[in-house]
């Protein structure tokens, strides 16, 4: 018998798939069509990594065995292209980020045909090609004309050596990844889309797609819209009110101190001068502590007092207002009044400070005199004025209407959510198509004037403002509306912008009239199955959907969902450790691919584990998939030269059943991405037609089921390992594409066995199977269970004191 050659088999059959046009979908058809999307690569390295295939290869999977249900699917690839790896790569070496861009697509492109995926090369994008970002920049024009992009100052990481704004990512420890400064907040004008206009139609449209619910809590959690009010405190001394949001009012008159997030525009205003020293030094100090770390659970609360007092409306009790870095000016209103008697993070603040602690909610009505611990949960108001004795639950609303009533708040809506900075003082992004000019302000770009075009010639030094400065050509520019000098902006889109819409693209690459084919988008979108890393559930994933719920607005499309379906992998590791350069563990596919076929290695990675869940690789393991196609390979051979010819009914009753079986099994695991266990159904099904044709003689082998197991066979594996699947397809005398094939259905009524298993156990340990017809009578079960061997290992000599029969289940056998 001849091994599986299958370096041969795949480089023939990538050329004939070519040759064949095979993957190049037909956009305009509008029956049963199909979308299957992965989160495209983004180039910034040489090669994909293991990570990629394992997104690529088993959704590739996925999607032939839709095209073999019957479905005209879509399956595109392109590049996400943009973004600051490129350019500090370009900064490193000297390498414009264009060409090494270019030269990682390429390579990239080779790996991706090397999958042996379906992808329709023909309908490529790459968001860094003017042809991609011209629209983008389209994008952020008609988001500006309705009001949905706007520039304000905001804080930024700032790295006083490199004179640059940093990404969160880039500040390690509160010092600059590149060169360990201690790392600054700085206020600089910034250009931001209005996600917040969308907060509520955002979770809305969670009731109406298809998604990890982990991913679903996520984003609601993002978001968090929570139900409230907003209460005015005056400041003792002033006409200054803070306006404060809180979701329990029903604790208000347990108000003990307020405060405010360190960069709060009163700070300044409030300060005394005795306390000015001390509450500089504070902010200082904060504006070196990212949001996260500020913000920690983990980490011991500080603060100062400011020297002013708030006078809460419900009482008229002055109470000190401090700054804490706990509080971000960004999240709420900035401020927070504390009840330390009822909120944990208040209690811990007060004690360590010596602040007032007064009880205002108990669980019983009575007071509880000192308290040792926050109570945070429903009870009976006290000490509340006219409110005592209500349950606190219900004084909630009837605090808020006394405070609509007076004047000092009302009810409302806050969300977590802010509004999306997607300003980068960087080279390799998407130009922002705004001009500034002195006597008309801030103008936009006509969209005849599209795309503003990235200059080739800017220096990289990484200090200072973005490079576009350090080109001239491109800064200095007229006023659209006076023709008068004018100067660009010379910031870049953040790169979630480029993938913000991508998928309306893919149908229509190339359409140089609009963004996308409108028309065309009813027959493709939303996306019916996307797949790829939970990590983007609060960015890339909210951000798309965003996008798309402004185009449904604005009435440009006609659906409000981008992706249906969402399906997330896990991750790959390697003797339980994630793989890392620095730790050696990497595994390289394409050396994989080269020992073993590609075939081999996507089959392996959907074999290791769940595929939500990853899988820990295994050297020895991928050697086991390659021995089991060589297996199928040997197989086809074997019926092909021992032919079957008989009819043989008995013994190929097991075979046909489990041919059944088999394909049931397969399709439904391939319908929930259980690809590990859909494969091991398949191994089932290769053992069970070796046992038949080395317990049957060729003669007597019954044709039709031997043949129809085959092919059954071949089609089950072939979104597996497509390549040697085509192979033996053509083998068996087929001129068409396995692809265009029919995927196997099953017949319930034959999968259907005569018998069923029985458990055997003694003394309540399994010691045996058996089989059995259905509903067999008790005393027979046990009569043919004490028959066997290995039960009357267990038995002899031993009194049986007891029976228990569990009908059609199992057989326990007791013994003494």
């Amino acid at each position: 018998m001849s091994s599986y050659p299958f370096d041969e088999i795949e480089k023939k059959w990538k050329v004939k798939w070519e040759e064949q046009k095979l993957y190049q979908t037909d956009i305009q058809n509008t029956e049963k069509n199909f979308y299957c999307l992965v989160m495209f690569p983004y180039p910034s390295g040489d090669k994909l990594h293991i990570g990629h295939w394992y997104n690529f290869g088993p959704t590739d999977t996925f999607a032939r065995f839709k095209r073999m249900q019957g479905y005209n699917v879509f399956e595109p690839i392109g590049y996400d292209a943009f973004g600051l790896p490129a350019e500090n790569y370009a900064i490193k070496v000297g390498v414009h980020p264009s060409i090494s861009t270019s030269k990682n697509i390429e390579k990239f492109r080779e790996q991706l045909k090397a999958i042996g995926a379906m992808y329709d090369f023909s309908k490529e994008i790459n968001t860094s090609s003017p042809e991609y970002y011209k629209w983008t920049q389209w994008f952020f024009l008609m988001l500006y004309n309705k009001g949905l992009a706007y520039r304000k100052k905001a804080p930024v990481n700032w790295c006083p050596n490199c004179q640059t704004v940093l990404a969160n990512e880039q500040v390690i420890n509160g010092q600059c990844e590149r060169c360990d400064t201690d790392v600054t907040r700085k206020d600089l004008a910034q250009w931001f889309f209005k996600i917040t206009d969308y907060a509520e139609k955002l979770l809305e449209g969670h009731d109406r797609i298809d998604w990890p619910e982990k991913t679903i809590t996520m984003q609601k959690n993002w978001i968090g819209r929570s139900e409230g009010a907003e209460i005015s405190f005056g400041v003792d001394g002033t006409d200054d009110k803070i306006d404060v949001f809180t979701t329990r009012p029903d604790t208000l008159f347990g108000v003990t101190y307020m405060v405010l997030a360190p960069e709060h525009p009163l700070v300044e205003k409030l300060t005394s001068a005795d306390n000015r020293r001390e509450v500089e030094a504070y902010i200082d100090k904060s504006r070196k502590t990212s949001d996260i770390d500020r913000t920690s659970t983990e980490r011991e609360k500080t603060g100062v007092f400011t020297g002013a007092y708030a006078i809460n409306p419900v009482n008229d009790e002055k109470v000190p207002i401090w700054i804490a870095d706990y509080v971000l000016l960004t999240y709420g209103t900035g401020c927070v009044m504390a009840v330390p008697a009822h909120d944990e993070r208040d209690f811990e603040f007060a004690r360590k400070y010596g602040l007032h602690i007064r009880e205002v909610i108990s669980p019983n009505g009575s007071p509880g005199g000192e308290l040792e611990a926050a109570y945070v949960d429903v009870g009976v108001m006290i000490n509340s004025g006219q409110f005592d004795g209500l349950k606190s639950d219900e004084g909630i609303d009837k605090v808020i209407d006394y405070l609509e009533e007076k004047g000092a708040g009302k009810r409302t809506v806050n969300y977590r959510l802010r509004d999306w900075l997607i300003s980068r003082q960087r080279y390799w992004g998407a130009p922002i198509p705004i001009v500034f000019c002195p006597d008309c302000g801030e103008v936009p770009v006509p969209m005849e004037n599209l795309p503003v075009m990235l200059p080739e010639k800017v220096e990289f030094k990484g200090k200072g403002e973005s490079p576009l400065t350090t080109a001239p050509d491109f800064a200095n520019t007229t006023c659209p509306n006076c023709g008068k000098k004018a100067r660009r902006e010379v910031d870049t889109m953040d790169t979630f912008v480029c993938s913000s819409w991508y998928f309306l693209r893919y149908p229509t690459p190339h359409l140089d009239s609009a963004a996308f084919d409108r028309e065309n988008l009813k027959n493709w979108m939303p996306v019916h199955q996307y797949v790829g890393g939970a990590e983007h559930a609060v960015m890339h994933l909210l951000y798309a959907r965003f996008f798309v719920k402004v185009l449904h607005d604005l009435e440009l499309i006609d659906f409000d969902e981008p992706f249906q379906r969402l399906f997330h992998q896990g991750v790959i590791t390697r003797e339980g450790n994630k793989m890392s350069k620095s730790r050696g563990n990497v595994v390289n596919p394409d050396r994989f691919i080269d020992e073993y076929g590609s075939d081999t290695f996507r089959m392996y990675m959907m074999f290791m584990g769940n595929y939500a869940d990853g899988g820990d690789w295994s050297d020895e393991g991928i050697v086991g998939i390659h021995r089991f196609l060589n297996r199928i390979w040997r197989l086809v051979e074997m019926i092909d030269e021992n032919k079957p010819a008989g009819n043989e009914i008995e013994r190929s009753k097991e075979l046909e059943r489990i041919r059944h079986y088999t394909a049931k099994m397969v399709t439904q695991g391939l319908e929930n991405f259980h690809f590990n266990t859909a494969i091991s159904r398949l191994m089932e099904l290769v053992n069970e037609m070796y046992l038949y044709i080395q317990e049957v003689e060729p003669a007597e082998q019954n044709i039709s089921i031997v043949e129809d197991a085959r092919e059954t066979l071949i089609l089950l594996l072939a979104p597996f390992a497509p390549h040697l699947s085509e192979e033996l397809w053509e083998k068996l005398g087929h001129n068409d594409s396995v692809f265009n094939a029919q995927y196997p259905g099953y017949d319930e009524d034959k999968i259907k066995s005569d018998t069923i298993p029985i458990v055997i156990q003694v003394n309540g340990k399994v010691r045996e199977n058996m089989e059995a017809e259905p509903d067999t009578a008790d005393d027979e079960i046990v009569d043919r269970a004490l028959g066997l061997p290995k039960i009357q290992k267990y038995t002899n000599g031993k009194k049986i004191v007891k029976t228990i029969v569990v009908k059609n289940k199992l057989v326990n056998l007791v013994v003494r």
